[in-house]
């Protein structure tokens, strides 16, 4: 496998259930232990032992279950596990302020950021977890299927973050993406994963949904011809 991202570059993964997408987040999050290869970040090779190893060099990612309490305020989970103190107790005056910030700088809007996250959308919810990352000093996001199983109207909140992160913060950002269509949406090149490997990479601008899909039922029907009883 060959892949790599650009400064400022966001790059759709595609590929079938058990292609390798998950397999290969965890691996670059340092979940997993790649078993040969190399792995530069700015030019320098990294040999990644942990996730908490990814996450000093600015690996961050935001996986479909979001990692946030539900029941906990939206300036409560920004700072989940690296509470702000004073003493022995939480400042959360000092978290509020930040969070408002933080959250106003990225265009992000929510009721408040004393409401519990289980009363916010799904978009909200995710912008949330993002703007946590970006907030991380993240120098790369790795977002495992950010709009799935959202509605148009509560998803449309996602592709305009992205755009701006992008854009403002230059922060490149890979994307795993199950609906073709949003690849389009957001990304400027998109990797076909399939067994493993990176069998198709171009800018979008190059590519389409029809060709997107005609090489995934190419793949399905070969599958087919090869299990007859199926």
């Amino acid at each position: 496998m060959d892949l790599h991202v650009e400064k400022g570059e966001v790059l759709g993964l595609i590929g079938d259930n058990g292609a390798g997408k998950s397999t290969l987040l965890k691996t670059i999050t340092g979940f997993h232990r790649p078993d040969g290869g190399r792995i530069l970040i700015e030019g320098e090779e990294v040999a990644l032992r942990s996730v908490s190893q990814a996450r000093s060099l600015g690996i961050q990612t935001v996986y479909q279950d979001l990692a946030l309490v539900n029941e906990l305020s939206v300036f409560h989970n920004m700072f989940l596990n690296s509470e702000m103190t004073v003493g022995p107790f939480l400042n959360n005056r000092a978290m509020k302020e930040k969070t408002a910030r933080y959250l106003e700088d990225m265009g992000v809007r929510i009721p408040s950021i004393d409401t519990e996250v289980a009363r916010l959308s799904g978009g909200q919810r995710q912008a949330i977890a993002v703007a946590r990352a970006v907030y991380s000093d993240a120098k790369m996001l790795l977002l495992d299927e950010p709009l799935a199983a959202m509605g148009a109207k509560e998803g449309a909140l996602i592709p305009d973050l992205i755009q701006r992160l992008k854009e403002e913060r230059g922060i490149p950002m890979i994307l795993i993406v199950h609906n073709y269509a949003q690849v389009f949406d957001v990304c400027d090149r998109v990797n076909l994963l399939r067994n493993g490997r990176i069998e198709y990479d171009k800018p979008v601008a190059e590519s389409s949904v029809e060709e997107l899909t005609e090489l995934v039922v190419a793949e399905y029907r070969k599958a087919r011809q090869g299990n007859p009883s199926n």
